[in-house]
């Protein structure tokens, strides 16, 4: 009956994700490698900061697709079937892990909320019927955050290290190894960050919450944290109003977002679109800490022309 249950399961995962082909099997895990499934792109980046060459990752969300809404294909739930660890970067940001942890009916398999611990930012949403009070929701972009990330790297290092204790000295001296490059880096942008200008800087939607925290920057966003619904024409007014009070020069676009709105912000301030990266997505040439140094630098950059 179990089984069954798991198979039943797996074919209503497949049909709320509208049963997309796949092009290949999984691949089994590579032999003498710790198998772990991440949810998505930056979970991935602070497992192989943590796991280098001692752990093999398959990676859920497909590079360019948004991780609140997916559901996992046959070949993901293969691979957590296979798995030791699973990684997911928790506050309500993968709602479908639970099923696909489920389905995949693995007894073996860890799953780390790589958020546990952290300082989460929490955004009141906008009452929807009468008589009810404001909800508050988890931001779920904790890995945007360098203190909020070493932490993050510290559950995953735990959680490798249990499952794998060989390597337990390892994954501990990547973990430090990564911890004294994320402190060296947050030490140099919060001298520069002091010596800024200007504190305010303008994004697509409101992700990097969290680092304006860290440093005790000002962000805008033409939306909100779930980047949700189109601005009214009164916030983009108020917004554009905002823009030209505190001279912002540059507009961040992020990039799984279309540049449309922000091109109206930009025409109507005088201000330049520039890229900023939230990690969703990536390549084999960056790292997490290259791409957070990368946005630190261009949001720096920009409170200078302000």
């Amino acid at each position: 009956m179990k089984r069954l249950f798991y198979i039943f399961t797996i074919l209503l995962l497949l049909l709320l994700g509208g049963c997309a082909p796949e092009n290949k099997k999984t691949p089994p895990p590579e032999a003498g490698k710790l198998p772990v499934v991440v949810s998505f792109h930056a979970m991935g980046e602070l497992a192989h900061a943590i796991g280098g060459d001692k752990v093999d990752i398959h990676m859920i969300i497909p590079e360019g697709e948004e991780p609140h809404d997916f559901q996992p294909k046959s070949s993901d739930l293969t691979a957590l079937s296979q798995a030791r660890i699973f990684i997911i970067n928790g506050c309500g940001l993968e709602t479908w892990a639970d099923k696909a942890v489920e389905a995949a009916g693995n007894e073996q398999l860890a799953v780390v909320t790589a958020s546990d611990g952290a300082d989460i930012h929490y955004v009141e949403m906008k009452q929807i019927l009468p008589g009810r009070k404001p909800e508050k929701q988890a931001d779920p972009h904790v890995w945007l955050s360098l203190k909020n990330a070493k932490i993050e790297a510290r559950n995953i290092r735990d959680a490798f290290a249990a499952a794998d204790p060989d390597h337990a000295d390892y994954y501990t001296q990547r973990y430090m190894e990564f911890v004294q490059k994320t402190d060296a880096l947050y030490a140099r942008y919060q001298l520069k960050f002091n010596t800024a200008p200007s504190r305010t800087f303008v994004t697509g939607h409101a992700a990097f919450a969290y680092l304006a925290r860290d440093f005790g920057l000002r962000q805008l966003s033409l939306t909100n944290v779930f980047a949700s619904g189109e601005p009214s024409a009164r916030h983009m007014t108020e917004l554009a109003d905002a823009c030209k009070a505190a001279h912002v020069q540059t507009i961040f676009v992020e990039n799984m977002e279309s540049p449309k709105i922000a091109e109206t912000l930009a025409q109507e301030t005088g201000a330049s679109l520039e890229s900023i990266d939230t990690l969703e997505e990536g390549d084999e040439d960056e790292t997490y800490l290259s791409v957070m140094e990368d946005n630190l630098e261009k949001i720096y950059t920009s409170l200078q022309e302000s």
